[in-house]
């Protein structure tokens, strides 16, 4: 078991290109920790380094209390599972999974033991003697998982392991790889761009974008306090609404003034104060806005018209326009009735409403009050 921390670490390439910098990150012992963020975000850069397939330009990695920057990858004692497998085709799952054993030399008895429990455990013990090319996908998923297992490393480090695999096959697979963490317990680090992998194998999700990490936390904290517009954008599907506009204040309450000039009262904070009559941005999930007015949304109601209407048998998902031109969706009840061209008022949960400051990555200063 270990624990991997990152200090200052930071990854400049030849043609001056910053892929990652100044990051920091402690991954506990025993923990899973997802990476998650868009294409070219430096995730699977940080993986590397980690793995020492990528030099470190600035800063150190450290594995269970050693400082692994000039070590080379083989004596790391870490496991590394590909996005694409990276099976010999030639080889028989059992040689696949031993292969690693073998090149450190371990007794013949000990790889077959190893290599049949972690073929047990991943479900794939009748297939030893096949080849990769004889598998499935998720097979063949399986098989490299158990090349990683039979090492018994101090971590696994995976990189998007389970984007070659159908939709149906992934919700398997990711359910298979949250109890296979749970037996195990050793210390795993998963990089993705999938944000439900992201909300439902870690133990904390660290998001990143431009190379730099945006928030660190446990999934449903950065779900429901995300500290920027960027991670409230990022996760959740449909994703948050953003809405223009400035905060007001007139007899002693704030609201948040659209461009229509319909205004939402907010619960009061301290720390809107500094930012009275000044641009910027209302976030509100879909899930937040019902066309069911609560005692809660006060008169928070934004009138609009039905543009879309998308059943997807727990929920529905609505478009809508604003009065003002202003387009957003919310999740409804399936049952709720409403139709294209109808012209409805959504009221805002105040409660779980969020204020930005304008600009990509605004700051949420509702979490300060």
């Amino acid at each position: 078991m270990a624990q991997v921390l990152l200090k200052d670490v930071k990854k400049i390439y030849d043609n001056s290109f910053v892929a990652v910098r100044d990051i920091n990150l402690n991954v506990n012992d025993k923990e899973f920790i997802v990476i998650v963020g868009p294409s070219g975000c430096g995730k699977t850069t940080i993986l590397r380094m980690i793995a020492g397939l990528e030099e470190i330009t600035e800063g150190t990695v450290v594995i269970s209390d050693r400082v692994v920057n000039d070590i080379p990858p083989k004596d790391r004692n870490i496991a590394m599972v590909f996005q694409n497998y990276a099976l010999y085709p030639h080889m028989t799952v059992f040689q696949n999974m031993a292969f690693s054993l073998k090149l450190r030399k371990y007794p013949k008895a000990e790889i077959k033991k190893r290599v049949k429990e972690a073929a047990e455990m991943l479900s794939i013990g009748d297939q030893l003697n096949k080849k990769p090319k004889a598998l499935s996908g998720g097979q063949r998923q399986r098989v490299a998982l158990g090349r990683a297992i039979v090492r018994n490393p101090a971590a696994f480090l995976f990189d998007e392991p389970l984007s070659n695999l159908d939709a149906k096959l992934r919700v398997t697979t990711r359910a298979e790889l949250k109890a296979l963490h749970h037996r195990l317990k050793t210390t795993s680090i998963y990089v993705t761009h999938d944000q439900a992998e992201a909300m439902t194998l870690g133990d904390r999700i660290c998001v990143m974008y431009n190379g730099v990490i945006q928030q660190v936390a446990p999934p449903m904290e950065v779900y429901d306090k995300p500290v920027n517009r960027f991670v409230a954008g990022f996760l959740g599907t449909p994703p948050m609404n953003f809405f223009e506009g400035r905060l007001r204040l007139k007899d002693n309450k704030i609201s948040f003034v659209l461009s229509d000039g319909t205004a939402i009262v907010l619960k009061a904070a301290n720390s809107f104060k500094p930012y009275i009559d000044k641009e910027m941005v209302l976030g509100v999930r879909p899930e937040h806005l019902t066309v069911e007015q609560l005692a809660s949304q006060a008169d928070n109601g934004i009138r609009s018209t039905v543009n879309v209407v998308e059943p997807l048998g727990d929920r529905k998902d609505v478009y809508l326009t604003s009065s003002s031109g202003l387009k957003f969706i919310v999740n409804l009840d399936p049952h709720i009735a409403v139709d294209v061209d109808q012209q409805v008022t959504m009221y805002v949960d105040i409660s779980k409403a969020h204020v930005f400051e304008p600009g990509e990555t605004g700051k949420n200063v509702t979490l300060a009050g």
